[in-house]
């Protein structure tokens, strides 16, 4: 198997990681909306396979959100629905995996534990910036009718609030975990390439 086969493969697997965490996020709410559990996955792909694994795996968690969580942005913007559930994935995984590839030579914790944050930052933040530019009318009526007397605590209180907290948190906690697994997926395919190397030695004998 070439490398780009097992890349293929290993981007497969994660894509799979991806669907099934987001599903089981449908579960967890905190305030209006499901809490993200993909952001691990997603570092962990642009650690093993480059910040183009993490705008693909990026851009699969906005469309599961897009189709998931969005009914209510939906009903008011359609197109601006989908480019903010889109590119807040895509940058997510873009800009971690850039933050990774930038530190991973001097300390690969380190790299995780940055990667970790700049995901969920971006994540939110690319939501907020989505949320003033297509919804922000509706967002104000939202907000005045909930008591707020402006919208962006409203935004920053229900939209936000404890679940980018919680997935910060969950990024940070695990970020040892995540750098044994890409340590792990690193020897994995370095074993794969030693196997495959005799064969081929053997091959060339023959001849």
């Amino acid at each position: 198997m070439n490398t780009k086969t097992k890349n293929l493969v290993g981007i497969g697997l994660l894509t799979a990681v991806v669907v099934v965490l987001q599903a089981l996020a449908l579960g967890i709410r905190f305030g209006m909306f499901n809490i993200t559990l993909v952001l691990v996955p997603i570092i962990v792909g642009v650690a093993l396979y480059g910040y183009l694994a993490g705008i693909w795996l990026g851009a699969v968690f906005g469309l599961i959100v897009l189709f998931t969580d969005a009914g209510v942005f939906l009903a008011i913007n359609i197109p601006g629905t989908i480019i903010t559930c889109i590119l807040k994935g895509v940058l997510a995984g873009m800009l971690a995996g850039l933050a990774y590839k930038a530190l991973e030579k001097k300390n690969t914790l380190l790299a995780v534990i940055i990667a970790g944050v700049v995901a969920p930052v971006v994540n939110t933040g690319v939501f907020l910036l989505g949320c003033r530019l297509f919804f922000y009318d509706t967002i104000k009526e939202w907000a005045a009718g909930a008591g707020f007397a402006n919208a962006g605590v409203y935004m920053l209180t229900a939209f936000v609030g404890l679940n980018f907290l919680v997935e910060l948190a969950i990024n940070l906690v695990l970020s040892t975990v995540i750098v044994r697994i890409i340590h792990i997926g690193r020897r994995s395919g370095a074993s794969a390439e030693k196997v495959e190397m005799p064969e081929k030695s053997a091959e060339e004998t023959k001849e």
